[in-house]
């Protein structure tokens, strides 16, 4: 190959050209309009827009994809992560077209992205693996019937797909009918296929991984292992290598299965084969990723292996440049800084990161796809850089990562900084009395005060303006950014070096309190409104994923639809462990007695509601009736009592109605207990 072209943004992107500038190769960039002067735009040979805002219009565009490849030239892609990484069909089409992909075989890609399929060859080959149904199951009478056999708690997984999506744990036989159902209809929206299987649900699991390098001449090696156990709803935060806290019997035999695996599906490339470790020292396969991981990184410091090289080794033909297992050379942790307001609930913060002052020093490595005045656009992943630090020994690269993480500064856009830096010294975490981390965490066990971020500034207007021009006698199209063109017309012919002027502020402007995706007009053009009204509904989630931390409506209150009175609520944030405001600043942590009746708690709403607007222990948000809410934010509203909206909207509600939720404020005081006190005391 001469030419890659790198089907992906941001820090991998960044990495991947970085890579081909090592093996000898040149890079291609590919971009949407809100990263045109993206680092991986710049760190790449060539670069080539996409025409687009939109995940479906750029990065996730086939043909544009595969135009620009041979519009510049290019004679291989590399998808990174994410995107089309795992996409069989992308994956073929790059070869019809005469390219080289640079990863596994689209049948692999296949046949292992069937979680169903990649169960039985791990049977095949005797992999460690818990009690599942061998096919999708047909409805929720099958699901029942495994549960009846095999005891709760049960876990209903989409077959194809990942990230958490169409993932729904049972522990109660009268849920599982209603969460099979949920999981269908997630596993469709999600990845446009419902089909699901069940198995048994290890409770508070860690989360082990096996990194897999094969290449076409029969070679497969397993370079070594992962602890991605901290996660919050699926999404990992912290990785470190090798596995820690793990007996050499269970890493052989987490190595052996990942080896013969992969060989049985006749994979080349790299790939990562995942498990599950119970806390009683079960070891179960979980998925195989037919991709590069986010967190390669931690391998590729404790091996000294370049996965991203080796993998443009094996799309040319050659061998593995190693046979066999290396022995660790340190310890290696790595940080995911993504823009999240971890006081907040991990709220996404989109926006223009003024500060980024990266650490640095003896063990430290950063992969980062921002620097200083780089915007994080709300349209992609949150991901700004992974921090990777390493040292001889755990406990070295432990002390090297708090004088990393006290050193990272990030201005402009909320991170999940304050984070890293509290987990880095808790007592589960450092296991001076044993690794007590497990994959729910976070959500059951971490109650560390985490201080709301100030909100990010508002993003500028980063769209592109098109339009034609000639040069040379050639028609070429010219795109400039619409902020450019602004400011130019604000000069007001005062001379190219004259400063745009600054917009001025617009009273009657309805400012929104988060930063999000707009979901909803709830008003049409026209339409008379007053303070109070429903305006818009906004979130940071897809529409059949808002969840009451994380959406909100601007000028509110409003009962109808999915809206929340934002002025007004303080939600529960399992999640976060804690009570937060939504409108603005600062959370008060949840006692742990609070967190100990929560289990309790969540079954009685469940049967007194019929659907809890709380996150519940199995991650799934549910839709709370109107009345029910209502109930809910006049008992934590502003003062904690119905006086609380008493001039707005409980007053402006028909008589038989204000009574009907008194009933159910009296109801759900009795459910919520401490709850109640807690939010009265403000």
């Amino acid at each position: 190959m001469k030419k890659v072209l790198i089907a992906n943004r941001g820090e991998i992107a960044v990495r991947i050209a970085r890579a081909c500038a090592d093996y000898g190769v040149k890079s291609v960039a590919v971009y949407a309009n809100a990263d045109i002067d993206a680092l991986h735009t710049r760190m790449a040979d060539e670069a080539y827009g996409l025409d687009g805002d939109r995940p479906a219009d750029t990065y996730l565009n086939v043909e544009k994809l595969l135009a620009i490849a041979l519009k510049s030239g290019a004679d291989a892609v590399h998808p990174g992560y994410g995107f089309l990484s795992e996409n069989a069909a992308f994956a073929q089409a790059v070869i019809d077209a005469g390219l080289a992909w640079i990863g596994p075989r689209p049948a692999t890609i296949a046949q292992l992205g069937d979680k169903v399929s990649a169960r039985k060859i791990a049977l095949q080959v005797g992999a460690p693996l818990v009690v599942g149904t061998p096919d999708p199951v047909k409805d929720a009478s099958e699901v029942l019937a495994f549960a009846e056999q095999h005891g709760l708690p049960i876990i209903i997984k989409a077959a194809f797909g990942g990230g958490g999506r169409g993932m729904k744990i049972a522990w109660r036989m009268d849920e599982v009918a209603e969460l099979y159902e949920s999981a269908v209809r997630e596993a469709v929206t999600a990845f446009g296929r419902g089909e699901c299987f069940v198995e048994q649900f290890l409770d508070k699991p860690r989360h082990i991984e096996a990194q897999v390098l094969a290449d076409t001449h029969g070679n497969v090696v397993v370079l070594g292992t992962r602890d991605c156990s901290l996660q919050r709803r699926n999404q990992k935060l912290v990785e470190e290598a090798p596995a820690p806290f793990i007996t050499e019997a269970q890493r052989e035999r987490i190595h052996t299965a990942a080896r013969d695996i992969c060989a049985a599906a006749g994979y080349v490339s790299a790939g990562t084969v995942e498990f599950l470790l119970s806390q009683s020292g079960a070891i179960s396969f979980l998925e195989v990723n037919t991709r590069l991981q986010v967190e390669h990184p931690v391998t590729e410091q404790t091996t000294g292996v370049d996965l991203v090289v080796e993998q443009l080794r094996v799309a040319d033909g050659l061998p593995l440049s190693l046979t066999q297992t290396p022995a660790p050379l340190g310890h290696s942790f790595e940080f995911r800084i993504n823009a999240e307001d971890v006081g907040r609930g991990f709220l996404p913060t989109p926006g223009p990161v003024q500060r980024f002052d990266a650490p640095s020093g003896p063990g430290v490595r950063l992969d980062t796809g921002v620097q200083s005045g780089s915007v994080v656009p709300g349209t992609f992943d949150s991901l700004m850089a992974k921090l990777i630090v390493t040292g001889a020994t755990r406990e070295q690269a432990l002390a090297r990562a708090r004088r990393a993480l006290r050193e990272f500064q990030i201005e402009g856009v909320a991170s999940v900084l304050p984070f890293h830096r509290a987990v880095i010294d808790h007592p589960d975490f450092v296991g001076a009395d044993g690794f007590k981390v497990h994959t729910r965490w976070i959500e059951s066990d971490f109650a560390t005060p985490l201080a709301a971020a100030v909100r990010a500034a508002p993003v500028a207007d980063t769209s592109l303006l098109r339009t034609a021009i000639e040069i040379d006698g050639r028609r070429v199209q010219l795109g400039l950014p619409a902020v450019l063109l602004q400011g130019l017309a604000a000069a007001g012919g005062q001379g190219a070096a004259a400063a745009p002027a600054e917009a001025a502020v617009d009273a009657s402007a309805v400012i929104s309190p988060i930063a999000g995706n707009l979901h909803a007009w709830k008003v049409a053009d026209g339409d008379m409104v007053q303070e109070g009204d429903v305006i818009v509904s906004l979130g940071n989630q897809p529409v059949d994923s808002v969840s009451s931390f994380n959406a909100a409506v601007a000028k509110l209150p409003a009962v109808e639809d999915d809206c929340l009175p934002l002025h007004a609520l303080r939600v529960l944030d399992v999640t976060a462990q804690a009570w937060t405001p939504l409108a603005g600043g600062g959370h008060v942590p949840m006692p742990l007695a609070t967190r100990k009746r929560w289990a309790e708690l969540r079954e009685d709403f469940a049967k007194g509601a019929g659907h809890t607007y709380i996150n519940a222990e199995n991650q799934e948000w549910f839709m709370l009736p109107n009345r029910w809410r209502m109930a809910m934010l006049l008992l934590i509203g502003v003062d904690g009592d119905l006086g609380s909206l008493a001039s707005r909207d409980f007053q402006r509600m028909p008589p038989p109605e204000r009574a009907a939720i008194k009933s159910e404020v009296r109801l759900a005081k009795r459910l919520f207990g401490r709850m109640v006190a807690l939010a009265s005391i403000w």
